[in-house]
């Protein structure tokens, strides 16, 4: 395998971006694969694909490396040749990866591998809560799934088409699907593909979702003709699917704090051809108000850690802190509490995060109910990446009885 001077430059300099000015990745990932239009699928894939790796491996690659976590031009060149030796690259004659130490990169891997926070490039204090949360033994076995490159999964639309017809037209643009077991409208890429410059992506026949996210609006076992509120919808991916389900009937009202994000839904509902949708912005307490007891389904897509989403966002290993996790538990319950006075007696809400914590997640519907008989929980669901190999999600069925 050879590496080419251009696209290893652009990987070098989105590191920077990501570790120096503390760039969200997947935003660079996109700066940079547009930094030259000549750039083939394969030098694409290459460039995303080592930008995600080195992110996803700093704290590794760093100890090996001795670099430590000062990102310095030659620091990252030192991080890119740990990188290219353990992937089995052929050095070029560059002067960047000269005097290159295989051996010992080598040797210094293998003796690393004993200790989980080298091994799995995780900080430690978030393996110390994990443990305390799940246990060692569930711990380890989530963390290398959560390291795992993650799939492309689509969503398909299905008020525009099938998941067997669409199928055939990604086949007939050159992009190779196959179904899911248990995922009615999930299709999983063969192969990585931009299938945003696909026509059957700008006819809205699908989204890009990953399949434990596509569980969420189905649980919240919405009909056609029902009002329904999502609460955190941000840019409506499950807003979306709700809508499918509902066959494009009755009315969905999706808030957010950002008013941005429904900016970004409101696109999203015109490509994918949904009429049931309206938008309303979280800036007064006279919104929600307005709304009390009047939901026969509300869906609490809450704000969480994101741990289980770390396969498709690595550098929130690093951009999390402790202090976060405390304070985003505690907004948990304050939603909880706050949104579940939408549903009306007789009506069922969803909770749902996106993390694999009990804190997050069964424990916070326990101290709910607790605090609020009215409500009974009919049934939950954890997600396992271990298990699945897809996203970690918890998602609970609660039931207004009065």
């Amino acid at each position: 395998m050879r590496l080419h001077r251009n696209l290893v430059f652009t990987v070098v300099d989105a590191i920077k971006l990501i570790f120096n000015e503390g760039e969200y990745a997947d935003k660079v990932v996109q700066k940079a694969l547009k930094r030259d239009a000549r750039w083939g699928a394969r030098d694409r894939k290459f460039v995303a694909e080592t930008i995600y790796e080195m992110v996803r491996w700093k704290r590794l690659y760093n100890e090996i490396a001795g670099t430590k976590s000062h990102y310095s031009t030659e620091n990252v060149w030192k991080n890119f040749q740990v990188f290219a030796i353990l992937k089995g690259y052929k050095l070029p004659d560059w002067n960047q990866l000269q005097g290159v130490p295989e051996r010992r990169i080598k040797g210094k891997f293998d003796e690393l591998q004993k200790i989980r926070v080298f091994k799995e490039s995780i900080p430690d204090w978030l393996d110390e809560l994990a443990v305390k949360e799940l246990g060692e033994k569930h711990w380890s076995k989530e963390i290398t799934a959560l390291n795992m490159q993650a799939e492309v999964i689509l969503r398909t639309n299905t008020l525009r088409t099938n998941k067997a017809s669409l199928r055939k037209k990604l086949a007939d643009e050159g992009i190779a699907t196959v179904f899911i077991d248990g995922y009615p409208d999930a299709l999983k890429l063969v192969e990585r593909a931009n299938v945003f410059r696909t026509d059957c992506f700008k006819d809205g026949l699908f989204e890009v979702q990953d399949a434990s996210s596509q569980l969420v609006a189905a649980y919240l076992d919405v009909k056609p003709g029902m009002k329904v509120i999502d609460t955190c919808a941000g840019a409506g991916g499950k807003t979306l699917h709700l809508a499918a389900l509902m066959e494009n009937k009755g009315n969905i009202i999706a808030t957010d704090i950002y008013e941005s994000k429904l900016k970004k839904l409101k696109i999203r509902t015109r490509r994918a051809g949904v009429h049931n949708v309206t938008t309303k912005v979280l800036d007064s307490t006279k919104v929600m108000k307005k709304m009390k007891g009047t939901a026969d389904r509300v869906l609490i897509d809450a704000p969480c850690s994101g741990i289980g989403v770390l396969k498709r966002n690595p550098d929130s290993k690093w951009k999390l802190e402790p202090e976060f996790v405390e304070n985003i538990i505690k907004t948990q319950a304050e939603i909880l509490e706050n949104y579940s006075k939408l549903v009306k007696v007789g009506g069922k809400l969803v909770y749902a995060t996106c993390s694999i914590l009990p804190s997050e997640n069964e424990n916070q519907v326990k101290a709910f109910l607790k605090n609020n008989p009215n409500f009974t929980i009919i049934k939950d669901y954890k997600v396992s990446p271990f298990k699945t190999g897809y996203d970690g999600f918890y998602m609970a069925l609660l039931e207004c009885k009065s």
